[in-house]
């Protein structure tokens, strides 16, 4: 048998706004998409599916977590990672690159990858660009990442050009491992990683050289760790015009709505961010009203729905009250209908995003969505 060949197809513009279909062995994945976060072969306090139902295609599963616990070899054994957690559908992973950064107690840095400590028991293991091409062909998901190296903003212009540099290099062996596993034969894609911080030549030579690679998609990574909302949005004006525009383009660990919606104008297919999952477990609500913290006692006494509206039944079902309680009392209902309610309202934007870009009405619906949050959510009579 087969498999088909990983492609996009552009079906629809609006200015920069694209909307677009990625063709992988485990389904279509409709864009601009948002993908939920399944850091540790799961989406937090959610059921699969729960998540397929309010509309994902796609969910992202993190390397460094699974290569530590339960180890790639052992989902690999267990028929890989979409059997593994029950999501028959498209998954992509990271390269582990960014905690690697971010949580390993010792690292150290070469040009052949990282060595760093495990958060978990101390172990000692080597990240190289093969290593991680590896681990996420024995996790076998359908979009994979190349090995790079993410800086925290502020940084010195050297600092960020090394970087940018030695991402390059990492890309191109990246893609050499992914061709020796079979990823192209298997339809699954590699993107690369656009790094170059908030360094505006950087950003526009490390796309244009990555675009001479043969990828399936681009990733636009090392944004929205620290820099200004202004910063974030400037470098991708520059950044989507070099790339491709036969393949797609995937800002990483991005974002709040309104950072989503600036960067679909800016010519963006797909975003992942923790934050829907992360703000449900804390008592934070979004909705097209903007923002509401269930912790706050005015919601004591509010026999409201979140939104009765929605066809989410955590957002149109339960009492703001009740969910303010379950919140105060540290319930672990309340993350879980605060996720279900957050995901819900984030799949919604999406597919407002892709119908207004249908229809040539992308920045109408823009201005209709953040004219909602900034009138805000009126207290209970």
């Amino acid at each position: 048998m087969t498999t088909e060949a990983f492609s996009f197809s552009l079906l629809a513009t609006d200015g920069m706004a694209r909307r677009g279909l990625v063709k992988t062995p485990h389904g279509l994945v409709r864009t601009p998409a948002f993908m939920p976060v399944g850091t540790q072969a799961t989406v937090k306090a959610m059921y699969p599916e729960q998540v397929r139902e309010l509309g994902a295609d796609v969910v992202l599963g993190n390397t460094y977590h699974l290569m530590l616990r339960p180890t790639a070899e052992r989902v690999a054994r267990l028929g890989g990672l979409h059997k593994f957690m029950n999501w028959p559908h498209t998954i992509l992973t990271d390269s582990g690159g960014f905690q690697v950064m971010s949580l390993a107690q010792i690292r150290k840095l070469s040009e052949k990858g990282v060595t760093f400590q495990s958060h978990i028991d101390g172990s000692r293991h080597e990240m190289t660009p093969e290593r991680s091409i590896e681990i996420q062909g024995l996790l076998g998901s359908d979009i994979q990442m190349q090995l790079d190296e993410c800086l925290r903003l502020p940084a010195p212009r050297e600092e960020v050009e090394r970087a940018m540099q030695l991402s390059l290099r990492w890309a191109e062996r990246s893609r050499q491992q992914f061709e020796k596993m079979g990823g192209p034969g298997k339809g699954q894609g590699l993107y690369g990683i656009v790094q170059g911080g908030d360094v505006a030549d950087l950003r526009v030579a490390s796309a244009e050289a990555l675009s001479q690679m043969p990828l399936e998609g681009y990733s636009i990574g090392g944004l929205a760790v620290g820099e200004p909302q202004d910063v974030m949005l400037r470098m991708l004006e520059i950044t989507t015009p070099v790339l491709p525009k036969t393949k797609p383009r995937y800002l990483m660990g991005v974002g709040t709505p309104d950072d989503i919606v600036e960067s679909v104008a800016r010519g963006v297919d797909m975003f992942d961010c923790v934050m829907p999952t992360r703000a449900g477990r804390h008592g934070l609500a979004y909705t097209r009203f903007g923002k509401i913290n269930l912790k706050n006692a005015r919601h004591a006494d509010d026999p409201r729905p979140l939104d009765e509206t929605s066809s989410c039944p955590a957002a149109r079902t339960y009492s703001r009250a009740y969910l303010h309680h379950l919140v105060r009392a540290g319930e672990g209902l309340a993350g879980m209908l605060l996720t279900w309610n957050n995901l819900a309202y984030y799949q919604s934007l999406m597919q407002g995003i892709r119908d207004a870009i249908e229809q040539g009405r992308f920045q109408d619906f823009k201005a209709e969505v953040k004219e909602g949050w900034a009138k805000g959510d009126l207290p209970a009579l």
